[in-house]
Order: C-alpha cells, then sequence, then structure tokens
C-alpha cells in the first residue's frame, strides 16, 4: 500500500500526504525571476520537486505541475522599493525587458532538461496574467484589507490576524526584525506593496541610481492608474487560475517562508477565506564552500559554469541527491568530483547488462520505503548502489535500476543492456590478457592491461569476465 510521509512547512511534522482528490495532484512551485541564468543553488529546490513529482507519478497519480515565470514585478532586495529586476537587467545589457525575459525563461528551459528534470505541466508568465492579478486585488479592496498610497496599493498586514502564524513569527516580531521603513506612508513595516505605480508622466524611479529616473518598459493600466504587479500577488493569482484554490502542495525554497509564501498565503487567505494549498514542500539551501552564495564572493556558479570545468549536470543532480532535502548541503569542487566519479562507476557497471527481465522484489521495496520516509534520496542512492553490486543475474537488477533511475534520473535507463562499442585492437589486448589470465600469468596480463591504459581505455575484473570502458 503507498503511504507517503513528508514534512509539512505548515503543520511543522511529518504527516502522511493526502491528495484532495483520488488520483489527481496539483503542485505549484514558485519559479524563476528571469533577469540572469539560474543558478545552481536555485536548481536544489527543482531536484528535490521533481524526485516528488516521480515519486507521485510512479504511483499512479497524474501530477498537474505548475512553475510560474517572474518576468515582472521582483525589485531589487525582495523590497518594495527600488528597481526592477528584469528592467534593471534589461537597461544592463543594452535590450529590451521583454527580450531579457525571453532570453533567460529559455535558458531555464535547457538547464532543467539538462539536469533531466521534467518539464512542468505548465509555466504561467506574470505578465500574461495581469488581469488575474488586478482581479485578486479588487477582491482584496472589496474586503477592506488594503490600502493606497502615493507609490502603490498595500496589504495591511495588522487587518489579518493569522499573519506571521505560517513562518512562526508573530507580527510583532516580524516589524521588530524588518527592515527600516523608506516609504514612510506604510502602515506597517510587514505591509508588502499589491500594485506599484509608475512615475508620474510615466517615469519610474531608481532609488539604486537616484539621479536617474527611467520609462518603465513593463507597465499596464489598472483601477488605481499605470503600474505594475507586486512580487507576491502574481503566485496567489497564476495558482488559483491553474490548479484552483486550494490546491495539494505548493513548492519552494526555505527562503521564500519568512516572506514571499508569508504574503502569498495572507492575500490568498483574505481575498478567498480558504487555504491556498494543503501541503507546503521546502527545500534547505545549497552552501558553497560553507558560505551562502552571493555575487560578492563570486560563488554563484550556473551549470554551464561546472560545464567550463568539466562537470555534466547529471553529476550535480547525483551530488544534490546525497543529502536530504532538508537539510543544508555544502558544494565543493571536491564534492562535485566524488559525485562525478561516482556516476562515471554507475554507467560503467550497468553497460552490457543482459536484457532487463523481472526486477529485484526486494530491493525496490527497500528502495520506495526510502523514498516514501520523506524522500531520503541518499538512502535510496544506497540501495541503488547495493542492487548494482549484488550477486543476482544482471538481467533482473537491469530491471530494477532501470525502474530506480526513472525516479533518481541519472540517465542510466538509456545505457542499460547497451555495450560500449571496442575498437578491434582492445579486442584483441582482451583477448590476449583472458589468455594469460587463463594461465596464471600476472605479469603479462598486467602488461597488457596497462597497454589498454595507454590507449585510453580500463578494465574491470568481474564475475561475468572482463568489462572494458574508456578511461575517464
Amino acid at each position: 500500500m503507498f503511504m507517503l510521509k513528508l514534512w509539512n512547512t505548515s503543520s511543522r511534522t511529518i504527516e502522511e500526504f493526502q491528495p484532495i482528490a483520488s488520483k489527481r495532484i496539483g503542485m505549484y512551485a514558485c519559479g524563476p525571476t528571469v533577469y540572469q541564468r539560474a543558478h545552481i543553488g536555485n536548481f536544489r529546490a527543482y531536484v528535490f520537486e521533481d524526485i516528488l513529482r516521480r515519486v507521485l507519478e510512479r504511483e499512479g497519480y497524474g501530477v498537474t505541475h505548475v512553475v510560474n515565470i517572474t518576468d515582472v514585478g521582483h525589485l531589487v532586495g525582495d523590497v518594495d522599493e527600488g528597481v526592477d529586476k528584469v528592467e534593471q537587467a534589461a537597461r544592463s545589457a543594452g535590450k529590451t525587458a521583454w527580450d531579457i525575459a525571453r532570453e533567460f525563461a529559455d535558458l531555464f528551459l535547457v538547464d532543467l532538461k539538462r539536469l533531466g528534470i521534467e518539464l512542468p505541466t505548465r509555466m504561467p508568465k506574470a505578465t500574461d496574467n495581469i488581469p488575474e492579478q488586478i482581479a485578486l486585488i479588487q477582491e482584496l479592496e472589496r474586503k477592506g484589507f488594503t490600502y493606497t498610497t502615493s507609490d502603490g496599493v498595500y496589504f495591511d498586514t495588522s487587518k489579518f490576524p493569522e499573519y506571521g502564524s505560517f513562518s512562526g513569527q508573530p507580527l510583532e516580531e516580524k516589524e521588530e526584525g524588518a527592515r527600516v521603513i523608506t516609504n514612510l506612508e506604510k502602515r506597517n513595516s510587514t505591509d508588502f506593496a499589491l500594485w506599484k505605480f509608475s512615475h508620474p508622466n510615466g517615469r519610474s524611479f531608481d532609488s539604486a541610481q537616484d539621479d536617474i529616473q527611467t520609462k518603465r518598459q513593463m507597465e499596464w493600466d489598472s483601477p488605481w492608474g499605470v503600474g505594475f504587479p507586486g512580487w507576491h500577488i502574481e503566485c496567489s493569482a497564476m495558482s488559483r487560475k491553474e490548479l484552483g484554490q486550494p490546491f495539494d502542495i505548493h513548492a519552494g525554497g526555505v527562503d521564500h517562508i519568512s516572506v514571499h509564501h508569508e504574503n502569498e498565503i495572507a492575500q490568498s487567505v483574505a481575498a478567498y477565506g480558504a487555504p491556498l494549498a494543503r501541503y507546503w514542500f521546502h527545500v534547505e539551501f545549497l552552501l558553497v564552500d560553507g558560505q551562502k552564495m552571493s555575487k560578492s564572493l563570486g560563488n554563484t556558479y550556473t551549470l554551464e559554469d561546472l560545464e567550463k570545468k568539466g562537470f555534466d549536470p547529471l553529476s550535480y543532480r547525483y551530488f544534490l541527491l546525497g543529502a536530504h532535502y532538508r537539510q543544508k548541503q555544502n558544494f565543493t569542487w571536491e564534492a562535485l568530483s566524488a559525485a562525478k566519479q561516482a556516476l562515471t562507476k554507475l554507467r560503467h557497471a550497468v553497460r552490457g547488462w543482459d536484457e532487463p527481465k523481472t526486477g529485484c522484489a526486494d530491493l525496490e521495496a527497500e528502495f520506495f520505503s526510502a523514498l516514501h520516509a520523506d524522500l531520503n534520496t541518499p538512502q535510496a542512492l544506497a540501495v541503488l548502489w547495493k542492487t548494482v553490486d549484488s550477486e543476482v543475474p544482471t538481467s533482473a537488477k537491469a530491471e530494477t535500476v532501470r525502474m530506480m533511475d526513472h525516479i533518481l534520473g541519472l540517465g542510466l535507463s538509456g545505457i542499460i543492456a547497451k555495450p560500449i562499442p571496442v575498437p578491434d585492437a582492445i579486442r584483441s589486448l582482451l583477448d590476449a590478457r583472458a589468455s594469460a589470465r587463463e594461465q596464471k600469468n600476472w605479469s603479462e596480463s598486467d602488461q597488457l592491461r596497462d597497454e589498454m591504459v595507454s590507449l585510453g581505455w580500463n578494465v574491470e575484473d568481474t564475475s561475468d569476465g572482463q568489462r572494458p570502458h574508456p578511461a575517464d
């Protein structure tokens, strides 16, 4: 019987997952702000969301997986003052905001594919859902949760008594810990923008360059004036449109808990009187050499940066699966090298196995037992290795490894039972070495192996005989 237990951020407990509908699951994940290429820390959440989706689909659920594209409204510093990240990037690059958003949204899709992540069912853009965001703000206005200042329409957090409960930080504590209010018209430091006005005469103020005023490229008419939506409103509007309210799972990184997801919940519940999501799934931070990623430290690596150093994206995926999603994980180049070596060894091990047949039921049960216990991917990887190293016939473990790979997404399925083409020169050396070993002529055997190494080939001695593969 299928029983998936996950940590629910909302209740702060491990719970048995129960979908709203019997065989359909709606999952919404906060997607990228497309002003630059997503970095490896961003992809940690997307990889584990992918694992969760694959487990649910394996159990027969139809998963509608929605990931939004934030192409407007996310201001520098994640606050309500300053310049829009997309517009700022466009200005720096000498391109339009629309071109910048399109460019990095396309690159995000490329990187998802290279990491073996199943593409989302739908990827709505904030700029394509302006009417839905305006309608949500109007609903909040009708119910008395908004007020207007000279620079926009704000949500009044003091009128939502539950504000702060999601992050576990009461309103008064959040106010004490909030940034210094630069907008003195805000009633409370935790209030957040629902709609921001463009500057009079169609110009918007860039606090990062206080002597420059620039015409916004992305702005729309609204009942309150020309402007653009705040960052948080898009997720509430688009998740409701795509999945209804409530839906099953809202996913994202832990960095979203205290502000972005707190604000999503407040505006959605205030507007429609129903929970936003039944289940909240959050993935912990990725550190780099023990530190948070930041531009100032020069450690916000992209997949492209990894590839330039000789690492393929699936090696990075393997690295990520080696730690539990609710634990911080420390990225180092040494750790990535170890992951690459382990994945290479896996690839070499499964090549040339017999065609998959009936699998190993006990090992498969052990594998899913690990994943059903709060997505324990380190334990699942251990079971994968246990299967590869087992003495059962290769046809049986090939089927089991293929099934495991459908969940872990390491690209093994496509190479199982596909022998490596071996050049004739190497085959001759293998035959000679086999003969030497039969005669227990170990020195000649070693000499022949060294000759193959000099030609770029390694050979492993297994119970099934010699297994040649190209050297890394």
